[in-house]
């Protein structure tokens, strides 16, 4: 019986997909974004005094299947994130399925760092991704996260293409891709390859803590906050591209 390890479950979230919904925190994650505000979840075993959960499909969905009056009432359901889910396929596919089966709306958040035939699978197999893009250039997207962004690109591509609605998100990091110029290189890669909506989401520190707690080098300790209207000029930029924007999860 499959098993997957699950570090938070969080209830009445309203930040990741329509209406209320749980996020299913997966353990691991292929990515290491150097403001990452859930480092906890990056190793694929938890790290030492950190926990989590392994469930099978049949015990997370009896779990999560205790909230389907709230996200009937609300138009919300279940989203799949991390870490990175999708380093969990054949589990997440399975999970999908079964919680269709219950009559409830699946989402995905992912990072799209994985196998082309994976990705494409799950995608299919849910009813909403987003998609996070971390910057458009390879070079950066490597000295921000550990690994280029080639594979990225080549999914995100895929997924605009597909029947699954995708939107694609950009954390906004001070320093990394917060600039005109990034604001307008941006602009420029999504429009050519085809995204409709773009969510920004501004950088915040709800993660510095943690990094002191788990007694990790955190390379944005004491970096200002932003705020939504920090990102009005970036917004702008992508809107005069013909592009849908949206501040904030």
């Amino acid at each position: 019986m499959q098993e997957a390890l699950v570090f938070n479950l969080q209830k009445f979230s309203i930040h990741d997909g329509a209406g209320i919904r749980t996020d299913v925190f997966f353990q691991g994650c292929n990515l290491r974004c150097g403001w990452c505000s859930n480092p906890e979840s990056q190793p694929m075993e938890p790290l030492p005094g950190e926990k989590a959960i392994a469930y099978t499909v049949e015990t997370l969905v009896a779990e999560l299947v205790k909230d389907k009056p709230f996200y009937d009432e609300s138009g919300g359901g279940v989203t799949l994130t991390g870490g990175e889910a999708l380093l969990h396929p054949e589990f997440v596919l399975e999970l999908a399925h079964a919680l269709h089966e219950t009559g409830i709306h699946v989402a995905l958040e992912t990072a799209a760092c994985v196998n082309e035939d994976v990705f494409s699978r799950v995608l299919s197999a849910v009813d909403f991704a987003y998609i996070d893009l971390k910057h458009y250039d390879d070079a950066k997207h490597k000295s921000g996260t550990g690994v280029g962004n080639a594979l990225i690109l080549r999914n995100i591509t895929n997924a605009l293409k597909s029947s699954t609605p995708v939107v694609v998100r950009i954390p906004v990091i001070p320093g990394y891709n917060d600039s005109e110029a990034d604001f307008a290189g941006f602009a420029k890669f999504l429009h050519d390859l085809g995204a409709k909506e773009v969510q920004l989401l501004p950088f915040h520190q709800l993660g510095e803590n943690k990094y002191k707690r788990l007694q990790i080098e955190y390379a944005y300790d004491g970096k200002k906050q932003m705020r939504d209207g920090d990102l009005s000029a970036f917004a702008e930029t992508l809107t005069k591209a013909g592009i849908q924007v949206q501040i904030g999860g």
